[in-house]
């Protein structure tokens, strides 16, 4: 299937039952690679960060975690199907994996964090094989980590460590790996332990997800939301007028 371009962002234009497939469709034919859930602020982050971009371009799978992704492309004359999430990824793939007896690994946040997410996904995936270590490890311990992944015989590892730590982490340990698919999820954790609250359904369809996310998380969120909505509405714009132009 042939990628969508999107400003400085190539996606595939998977549902969240594709993308499923698609990862399920590498274990068995025993390929390697990585999955990046690309959302607004990402795109935006890529384009200042070299080795973020080429790490995202080199990706086995990129899907589109942002509403206002969805919505735009075709202004932009392409298209793309829906919003596939990395709490959604985990929720999908580990249901899946505990019924084809694939193993999983969860990587980031905090022992309590993590260990609390791995106890809601054996409750929730009858049979579910999953491991995990948390996220605080520094960059002389990142090996190791690495390691007692491979050692583990895991097939996925769900990484949420933030960006662009995450994806810094896999493209330097991949060698070390071993795993078949590493998708980085970012504060996935928090939501999946239940301790930070998704939005709700209808305010995912609006694209407003990420202002459900500023009020929970103000300080952290609102220079990096301010900067990138803006950089992101005002590319956009441009090349809409770049391609008026050119028709």
């Amino acid at each position: 299937m042939q990628r969508v371009r999107f400003l400085n962002g190539q996606f595939d234009p998977l549902t969240l039952a594709q993308t499923v497939d698609a990862i399920f469709r590498l274990l068995e034919a025993g390929q390697r690679g990585w999955l990046c859930t690309v959302n607004v602020a990402i795109l935006m982050m890529m384009r200042a960060d070299v080795r973020l971009q080429k790490f995202v371009d080199r990706a086995a799978l990129v899907v589109a975690d942002g509403q206002p992704l969805i919505w735009c492309a075709p202004w932009l004359g392409q298209s793309l199907p829906e919003r596939v999430t990395g709490v959604e990824l985990v929720d999908a793939l580990c249901e899946r994996a505990a019924r084809e007896g694939k193993r999983v690994y969860l990587l980031g946040a905090t022992e309590e964090i993590v260990s609390k997410v791995a106890q809601r996904l054996r409750e929730r995936c009858a049979n579910l094989h999953v491991e995990y270590a948390d996220g605080y490890f520094t960059k002389d311990e990142a090996p190791a980590r690495a390691d007692h992944i491979r050692a583990s015989g895991s097939d996925m590892l769900f990484v949420g460590m933030g960006v662009p730590r995450q994806e810094n982490f896999l493209e330097e340990q991949w060698h070390r790996l071993g795993v078949g698919i590493a998708i980085g999820v970012g504060g996935s954790f928090d939501v999946l332990a239940g301790l930070r609250a998704r939005a709700p359904i209808w305010v995912q369809k609006t694209g407003m997800e990420w202002f459900f996310r500023l009020i929970q998380e103000p300080r952290r969120l609102f220079t990096r939301y301010l900067v990138t909505n803006s950089q992101f509405v005002w590319l956009v714009l441009c090349a809409l007028l770049k391609r008026d132009r050119v028709s």
